[in-house]
């Protein structure tokens, strides 16, 4: 008989991520529900995360006691705060965790980082020479590898079938559907999604903070589309290029729709 009841396991959860500007909470209130009324169904329940990041100004505890009832009254469900370690006294006053979503690109720009702090110390170096017997030419070269495995990309991930209202379709790497995405699907993918068909549902490239993913589609429709968490709903995708194929690229936490040509 098999004794064991539970099995930890690690998964991708979609949450939509509110920075939080100002503690402006008439304008904040007002705000909030004006973008929830754009898309309803969309936003009831979703599990949100607060952002302090972006911050101007302290906040006391019972201000994000005030965020999160705020919130959760418009229906949304804050799951935890995103800041830097500096607020975790505050945030844990809360109840709500304290987390901090890196992304690919950062441990490349650490591993660089590291990288040109060891090539600024030329007495380390030149000691560390001596000991190993490396080259100049050797040390790049070490530098070379161990940025290009840091860019690794991970192997696509094709669907051939239409993805159903309903169904959630996840991807480590490029997200390829070879059919359309239907009204109340949703496909989430840490590098570019591709869709060859109508994309009518939520499209969400970049999901692990991956700036320069991409979305194509061959006709948007979308109710949502998302890169690296900035997203535009179907109010404002509504313009010149609906039902026309596109691409959706993110320049300077902007979404930009680009037709294809």
């Amino acid at each position: 008989m098999n004794d064991v009841c539970f099995q930890l396991k690690g998964s991708a959860v979609t949450a939509i991520v509110l920075e939080l500007y100002r503690c402006d909470f008439e304008l904040f209130t007002a705000q909030l529900a004006e973008k929830i009324n754009q898309a309803p169904a969309l936003f009831q329940q979703s599990p949100i995360v607060i952002s302090l990041e972006k911050l101007e100004q302290t906040c006391s505890a019972g201000d994000l006691q005030t965020v999160i009832q705020t919130c959760r009254g418009a229906g949304l469900q804050p799951m935890a705060f995103r800041a830097a370690n500096e607020w975790a006294k505050l945030v844990s006053t809360t109840g709500l965790p304290l987390v901090q979503l890196g992304s690919a690109r950062s441990s490349v720009s650490d591993t660089v980082s590291s990288v040109s702090e060891s090539l600024n110390h030329p007495e380390q170096e030149t000691s560390e020479q001596s000991a190993s017997g490396q080259s100049e030419q050797e040390v790049e070269t070490v530098v070379r590898t161990v940025i290009e495995e840091k860019k690794v990309v991970q192997s696509s991930t094709l669907i051939s079938r239409p993805v159903r209202s309903g169904q959630q379709i996840y991807a480590e790497g490029d997200l390829i559907i070879l059919a359309q995405v239907s009204e109340g699907a949703e496909v989430l993918a840490a590098g570019n999604i591709h869709v060859y068909g109508p994309l009518r549902g939520r499209a969400l490239a970049g999901v692990k903070g991956d700036t320069e993913a991409r979305i194509f589609c061959q006709s948007l429709e979308a109710e949502l589309v998302s890169v690296a968490g900035n997203f535009k709903l179907s109010d404002a995708l509504q313009g010149e290029h609906w039902k026309q194929s596109v691409q959706v690229v993110l320049d300077d936490e902007l979404l930009n729709i680009i037709p294809l040509k």
